[in-house]
């Protein structure tokens, strides 16, 4: 009879907690990071390129105001110079206000649609809007704006890029 001692199975439930801790770490980063890229705090690029805007907090809400103007191309089809409605400066003017939690409900979640107002300078009128990031076709993300008026299924989507961290 041989006496040889039992294999020691400690290194494979050692591997398996170690696996499992790994990839515990590995979804909580990846959930911290796409919490990250889909806050849409810090400064975007307007989609005609026009202007820089910096989302940040307002009360309780989100607003985005110039922080940079960098052109001043219309938003119509041909892109010519624009001639805006309102007259004011662009620089420190408020173009995104009062953006809050689409769904505030459960409180541990971090939120990923707002609904706010956006002006549009070039025609003077506020516009209802959600707000949401993706980044699909940009690692760095997109700040996706749906305009409307009434109901969102009648409105326009811009999509504006952050803007780079040189930028800032």
């Amino acid at each position: 009879m041989s006496t040889q001692p039992l294999p020691h199975r400690s290194s494979g439930r050692s591997f398996g907690v170690l696996l499992l801790l790994s990839v515990t770490a590995f979804a909580a980063q990846a959930q911290s990071s796409s919490a990250a890229a889909a806050d849409p705090r810090g400064r975007w690029i307007t989609a005609n390129g026009n202007l820089e805007v910096e989302v940040a907090p307002c009360g309780t809400a989100l607003c985005g105001t110039v922080t940079k103007v960098l052109g001043n191309r219309s938003m119509a089809p041909g892109g010519g110079s624009m001639q805006p409605a309102d007259g004011r400066p662009a620089l420190g003017m408020t173009l995104l206000q009062d953006f809050k939690p689409v769904d505030a409900s459960d409180a541990s979640r971090s939120p990923t649609e707002w609904a706010g107002q956006i002006y549009n300078r070039e025609n003077g009128k506020t516009y209802s809007c959600n707000m949401t990031v993706s980044t699909a076709g940009n690692a760095a993300g997109e700040l996706v704006l749906h305009a409307y008026v009434g109901l969102p299924l009648f409105g326009k989507t811009q999509r504006w890029t952050r803007a780079a961290a040189q930028d800032q």
